[in-house]
């Protein structure tokens, strides 16, 4: 916070600071109040967001932080900012890199990566400007400034994965991806930062993802994992990556050039020859038994993870086309057979107040795709706020 601040006072940007209460530790209002002081008097605005409710008996950790992104989400779309910093360092990465190898599906921790809450985060980005630098050091140089900070002791709890790897790696040089710059000291800019190695695009042709359509994506057969755990994603409108051992099925029957469909985080795969197409699996939908989504007139809303639509007047709802194809019009059951049979239920048809007949557009009805803009953010093609653009309506 002090140095987004320092650096923000030269370039005459404001700067929200947001501290969130999960509600676990009886301390919790005493640190707020500590973050509240510490934030006034580096010179930025703050807010307190609170994680509220039940908590989970298992898989405390994961929801937390599901929460917490989700309430920094809602903040800062409240705030119009598009960037939300945070302080991970090295040890950050080390310590990730051990839990995935102990089969945790945390995500790889980069410089510059989309929001992880969605839909609520989308479009936004988390930017980590002190991933070069190590924990102590920083404590180091806030020590020399006559600052102070909190220690969680959830840190220290042997029953959190995050604390396990901590400890295990206590004392652990970094690798040497992570290793500081090797000159410039310990102050990081936050100006068109480059990516992660780990995180560069791939460099050869087969290996990223097309878009087809609104919400469909097409792959080769040579496609990386984690571009094709994004695609999966992305096309299936969800939040949560494929499992490693599911994923690495699926890639070894494509590299195999076996001819199949198959489902995973909700999106069809159909491989056939050379053509490999992702679409929403229109079954899942059944599965998930998806409510009709009532527009209100001026506010957006995403329906399935995969669209926003946004009304002039009220009296819409969006709903699944799964079970109404036969009630479309002509013309609009023409427009949706140019879709894969499989995937046609899937898409969204409108219905005014209580009529039965849907449509596919009604009028003052805007409709916007996600998945391409979101899977251009999760592949890298954006690493600075200026790239952030809105989708094609």
């Amino acid at each position: 916070m002090r140095l987004t601040t320092d650096w923000a006072r030269t370039r005459g940007r404001s700067v929200l600071a947001l501290t969130v209460d999960h509600r676990l530790n009886p301390d919790s209002g005493r640190w707020t109040d500590f973050a509240t002081r510490a934030a006034r008097i580096a010179g930025a605005d703050w807010r307190g967001l609170s994680w509220d409710g039940d908590k989970p008996a298992t898989g405390l950790t994961a929801a937390a932080r599901a929460a917490r992104h989700g309430l920094i989400a809602d903040a800062a779309r409240e705030a119009g900012a598009s960037v939300v910093l945070f302080a991970h360092t090295a040890d950050d990465i080390a310590e990730a890199d051990l839990m995935r190898s102990e089969g945790s599906t945390l995500g790889r921790v980069r410089e510059w990566s989309p929001s992880p809450a969605w839909p609520k985060g989308r479009g936004l980005m988390l930017l980590r400007p002190l991933l070069g630098e190590r924990r102590a050091g920083l404590r180091d140089w806030l020590a020399a400034q006559g600052a102070d900070w909190i220690e969680d002791p959830a840190n220290a709890d042997p029953r959190f994965g995050r604390s396990r790897a901590r400890q295990a790696l206590a004392g652990a040089a970094p690798q040497p991806d992570d290793q500081p710059p090797a000159k410039g000291g310990a102050r990081p800019t936050v100006e068109g930062a480059a990516p992660q190695p780990d995180d560069q695009p791939p460099a050869k042709g087969g290996a990223r993802p097309t878009v087809e359509g609104e919400s469909m994506a097409c792959v080769d057969r040579d496609v990386g994992a984690r571009a094709l755990a994004a695609a999966l994603v992305c096309v299936g409108g969800g939040s949560t990556p494929p499992r490693g051992a599911r994923l690495d099925a699926l890639m070894a029957r494509l590299k195999a050039g076996e001819d199949f469909a198959a489902t995973l985080c909700g999106t069809r795969i159909e491989a056939v020859g050379l053509a490999v197409r992702l679409m929403r699996e229109a079954g899942e939908l059944r599965r998930r038994d998806i409510s009709p989504l009532a527009l209100t007139p001026g506010v957006e809303a995403v329906w399935d993870g995969r669209f926003v639509f946004c009304a002039d007047h009220p009296g819409w709802s969006v709903v699944p086309a799964r079970g109404r194809l036969a009630s479309l019009s002509d013309a609009d059951r023409a427009e949706l057979n140019r879709l894969p049979a499989a995937t046609r239920g899937a898409w969204p048809v409108l219905i005014r107040d209580d009529a039965v007949t849907p449509v596919l557009a009604g009028e003052g009805v805007e409709r916007c795709g996600l998945v391409a803009e979101r899977l251009r953010l999760a592949l890298d093609e954006t690493t600075h706020e200026d790239d952030l653009i809105s989708a094609t309506r």
